[in-house]
C-alpha cells in the first residue's frame, strides 16, 4: 500500500486531494512537523530535504508535492490532459504555483508571522508578490474556467493548497480581493475528495501552537 508522510500545511494537502481524488488506498503516517518529526534519520532518509509530504510507492520514493503529483497523475492518467496544448498549460500552470504562489506565499507567512524581528521591506516584498500572484490567476480565469483551460487538473489542486493558505497571508478578508480565484477555490474545497482530505488531519493528535522549540525545529539554520 502506497505511503503517505503527511502534515496539515499546504503541500500535503493537495497530494491527499489527489490521493482522495484518484480513489487510492494509502496509508498516511504523521510527520509532527511543530515537534521536530521531519529531522529525524529515518524520514531524512526518504527525504534528505527534511520537509513534507513524501509517498512510498512500492519501491519508489517521491518527495516534493509537485513531483509527487506529476508523478501520481503520470502514473494514473487522470488530471493531467492528454492533447499537448491543455497539458502544457497544465504544467505551466503547476509550476507557476510551485516556484511562485507557494514560495511567496510561505515567505509572507514567514516575515508577517514568524520572523523574530519586524522587517518592513521583507513584509511588502513577499506580501505584494503573494497578491501579484493571484492577480495573474483571477486574470487568468475570466477565460477560462480551471488554469490547464476546461479541465480540471493538478494545476488547481496545487493552486487549492496554498488558496486554503489565504487567510493567514491576508487576514480575514482571505480571497475576496480576487472572487474568480475564490470561487475556484469553493469549488475544488466542495468536491467530495476535497472534503476528504481536509479530514486527514483529524486522524491524528499533532502539536498545534507556535513556540519557540518550533520556531527552532522549524527554522533551525536560523538558530
Amino acid at each position: 500500500m502506497l505511503r503517505f508522510y503527511f502534515h496539515h500545511t499546504p503541500n500535503p494537502m493537495k497530494v491527499g486531494l489527489l490521493l482522495e481524488e484518484l480513489g487510492l488506498d494509502y496509508e498516511t503516517i504523521p510527520v509532527d512537523i511543530l515537534k521536530g518529526d521531519q529531522h529525524e534519520p529515518a524520514f531524512r532518509a526518504l527525504n534528505p530535504n527534511g520537509k513534507v509530504p513524501v509517498i512510498v510507492d512500492g519501491d519508489v520514493t517521491v518527495f516534493d508535492s509537485n513531483a509527487i503529483i506529476l508523478y501520481l497523475a503520470e502514473k494514473h492518467r487522470r488530471f493531467l490532459p492528454v492533447e499537448e496544448k491543455e497539458r502544457g498549460a497544465a504544467l505551466s500552470w503547476l509550476f507557476f504555483v510551485a516556484t511562485g504562489l507557494s514560495p511567496f506565499s510561505g515567505q509572507a507567512v514567514h516575515f508577517l508571522r514568524h520572523a523574530p524581528e519586524t522587517l518592513p521591506y521583507a513584509q511588502n516584498r513577499y506580501l505584494k508578490e503573494t497578491q501579484r500572484h493571484y492577480q495573474v490567476i483571477e486574470d487568468h480565469l475570466a477565460t477560462n474556467a480551471y488554469l490547464a483551460g476546461n479541465e480540471y487538473s493538478i494545476a488547481d489542486m496545487a493552486f487549492w493548497g496554498w488558496a486554503n493558505m489565504a487567510p493567514v497571508v491576508f487576514g480575514d478578508e482571505g480571497l475576496a480581493a480576487y472572487p474568480r480565484a475564490a470561487k475556484l477555490h469553493a469549488e475544488i474545497t466542495a468536491r467530495p475528495a476535497a472534503q476528504r482530505a481536509n479530514l486527514i488531519k483529524d486522524r491524528f493528535q499533532l502539536k498545534t501552537g507556535f513556540d519557540a522549540e518550533t520556531h527552532r525545529v522549524m527554522f533551525p539554520q536560523n538558530h
